[in-house]
């Protein structure tokens, strides 16, 4: 066996797990390369070839498999850094992507604006030829038409095109004869085409997921030419997998197809590593938090799979392909305290990221971050950062707090800095309310997997706030979705409509539509190079109420459709439509409607084993530090509390809080209500005293 490496791009630092052929794992941080996030990849991997006694040059030789997550297209999206696309679409219906599907977000608010499309009006180019709704050819396509919007496209700068008519998933011809207009004359243009991307009802979701795999599709192909260039260069030669949004990887290649599938892909691998990490402690669910640099990702994990979205929106725009169940927010160590013009307090979504980062950092911030408000509550020691080889600036985060929080709230350094955090972890709250809440799903079931270099400060105070009895902070908390990635499988998802009711199925065309995807996903993945008994099938159907408007996914079995699956499809589907929604209509005799088929197909990877360690006494003593001065939230002021070495604590060991546990890699509060312990694992569990484990 080589070396195999998951590799977490973020916004301030690029997290790495090693998983070397003798079965150890190490993990390692390096600073984010913003400009060109591949730079930070390799110096990273440089980094830990140099631990183990190895130039570059003879490290990446011996590295057979990178799992690679990164936020370069997140990243487009959010700050509108994609690049320029055009749109061809059927003539009439240009403003859909504009009116999406007619619904206001805020009904009642009469100053909301409507999110900007990706692509300017300008840029949307109606084209004849119409199809109906079971695909038959109203009006032939007009080829001259298309013609002339490519010239136009030409003349404007156009990068990227979206093709998306009417209709087009019950017959993709005009779309296929238009896409290959477009190679012809733009072959340097990069093509999307809903039909090959996303062949299902619902034109809005159609034609924003399509735009959306356009925008972002030349930036995550530059990204991956760069990283894969280098990766070249210093000789590797090994297999190089991309983390997608669905929780599973895929080559490059199907990447660079389906760019889309990434937009999730820095935080898709927290799921894998939170069932790694809470198994060994009888927890088959979990919820995962990770507060970074930037960002606060909060996840959910049920009877041992990640749970998923069939659509999400991110920074309002639709995307209809399945992704994990993420809530992400601006929410991370570098998130700035600022006043708003009411004089209200307010934390992030601006980040100062890894340049110049927060103020304690001397980098040049003067702005007051999360980090620099923990600086001043105590909670790190400033001589002792990343295990004190980046030394911490104190008075540089008071004056950052005190001049642009404390002053305008006519408050002293530490108590805004108190707030800072207390308002940090309310929006952190919130975050985990909206995977779990509106789910119809109880957060005090869960216990709360802490991931994240910040997120073991705020854990407490976020799990005390949802009345959260457990929490598991892993030793990998700080690299937990690099981790996750050495945890994660192949996987693809396919989708086809079948709009039909369910008594009146033809079962021939449901097996026909489930057999064609289910294989062009094992031809996907034996190509992959994945054994035929290492692949696993899962098909779900989008199933609703008759005249409903929203439906429900429910698991079938992979098999042929007998009235049995069939049965079994509509229990399933009254029990969740009853979680969900608080009611069902089985009893009414109620008709249910098949609208969409799914199909996943896993190839199943190797994983290491999570490590073990000797077990130790209760007593912890031998890893006492000694104590510091730090705020204690729960009773609103200071005091002196006790500061462990996280690296010397054994499983077994016992204490309670108030206290700080100190690693290398991130430092945890246990806060006055939580007692901790180390399991076996070396993870850091920590239940509340007095209440339910």
């Amino acid at each position: 066996m080589s070396y195999k490496i998951g590799i977490d791009v973020g916004g301030t630092f690029t997290d790495l797990y090693l998983w070397s052929p003798d079965g150890e794992l190490q993990s390692h941080k390096t600073l984010s390369t913003p400009k060109d996030p591949s730079v930070g990849v390799l110096t990273g991997i440089e980094q830990l070839g140099e631990t183990k006694g190895l130039s570059l040059a003879q490290f990446a030789p011996q590295l057979g498999t990178i799992v690679h997550g990164t936020t370069v297209t997140t990243n487009a999206t959010l700050t509108r850094g994609g690049a320029k696309t055009g749109l061809l679409t059927t003539r009439g219906v240009r403003d859909a992507l504009e009116m999406r599907r007619g619904v206001r977000e805020e009904q009642y608010n009469n100053r909301f604006t409507n999110v900007e499309p990706l692509v300017p009006r300008a840029l949307r180019c109606g084209i004849g030829g119409r199809l109906d709704s079971t695909g038959a050819e109203i009006e032939a396509l007009s080829e001259r038409e298309v013609l002339e919007a490519l010239e136009f496209f030409k003349a404007e700068g156009v990068e990227a095109i979206a093709i998306c008519f009417m209709n087009s998933f019950a017959n993709p011809a005009h779309e296929a004869a238009a896409a290959e207009l477009v190679r012809k004359q733009m072959p340097d243009a990069y093509l999307s085409v809903s039909s090959q991307l996303l062949p299902t009802v619902r034109f809005y979701n159609r034609i924003s997921t399509t735009v959306l795999n356009a925008y972002v599709g030349p930036i995550l192909e530059n990204y991956l030419s760069s990283l894969t260039g280098r990766l070249a260069d210093a000789g590797f030669d090994g297999v190089l997998h991309v983390m997608q949004s669905n929780g599973g990887v895929a080559p490059p290649e199907v990447a660079r197809e389906r760019p889309a599938t990434t937009l999730l892909s820095g935080p898709a691998g927290g799921p894998g590593a939170a069932v790694a990490c809470s198994r060994p402690l009888d927890y088959n669910s979990a919820i995962v938090v990770d507060m970074g640099g930037t960002s606060f990702d909060a996840s959910l994990v049920q009877d041992g799979e990640a749970a998923m979205y069939n659509e999400s929106d991110i920074e309002r725009l639709r995307i209809a392909l399945p992704m994990l169940a993420i809530t992400t927010i601006g929410a991370g160590g570098g998130s700035i305290g600022w006043i708003d013009d009411g004089g209200l307090l307010r934390m992030g979504p601006e980040s100062a990221g890894a340049l110049p980062g927060p103020a304690c950092y001397g980098r040049g911030g003067t702005r007051p971050a999360c980090t620099d408000a923990n600086v001043v509550l105590g909670y790190l020691d400033p001589a002792f950062f990343a295990g004190g080889k980046m030394e911490l600036d104190a008075e540089a985060a008071t004056t950052a707090v005190l001049e642009h929080v404390g002053k305008p709230l006519d408050m002293d350094a530490e108590a805004a800095a108190a707030g800072m955090y207390r308002m940090i972890n309310a929006n952190m709250a919130h975050g985990v309310r909206e995977i779990t809440v509106k789910r119809g799903l109880d957060p005090r079931e869960f216990p709360m997997v802490v991931a994240g270099g910040a997120g073991s400060l705020h854990a407490c105070m976020i799990a005390r706030e949802l009345d959260m009895p457990t929490l598991i902070v892993p030793q990998t908390a700080s690299i937990l979705c690099a981790a996750g990635m050495l945890y994660s499988d192949l996987r693809h998802d396919f989708v086809r409509s079948y709009v039909t009711r369910l008594g009146s199925i033809d079962r021939a065309r449901l097996d026909g539509l489930i057999g064609e995807m289910l294989k062009e996903g094992e031809g996907q993945l034996k190509a992959e190079g994945v054994a035929a008994d290492r692949i696993e099938r899962q098909v779900f159907f989008d199933l609703r109420y008759m005249k409903q408007y929203h439906e429900v996914t429910v698991s079938v079995p992979p098999g042929t459709a007998t009235p049995d699956s069939l049965d079994a499809a509509c229990t399933a589907f009254h029990a969740e439509h009853d979680r969900l929604y608080g009611y069902e209509l089985q009893k009414e005799g109620t008709e249910l409607e098949l609208i969409n088929v799914r199909v996943r197909v896993t190839g199943v990877t190797d994983k290491p084993s999570p490590p073990k360690f000797p077990e130790g006494q209760a007593d912890a003593s031998g890893a006492l530090k000694g104590s510091r001065r730090a705020f204690l939230p729960e009773s609103d002021c200071f005091g002196d509390i006790a500061v462990y070495d996280g690296h010397k604590l054994r499983p077994g060991n016992l204490f309670s809080g108030p206290a700080l546990i100190e690693r290398i890699d991130t430092t945890i509060l246990v806060s006055e209500s939580y007692a901790a312990e180390v399991d076996i694992h070396g993870s850091y569990v920590l239940r509340q005293k007095g209440g339910q484990q």
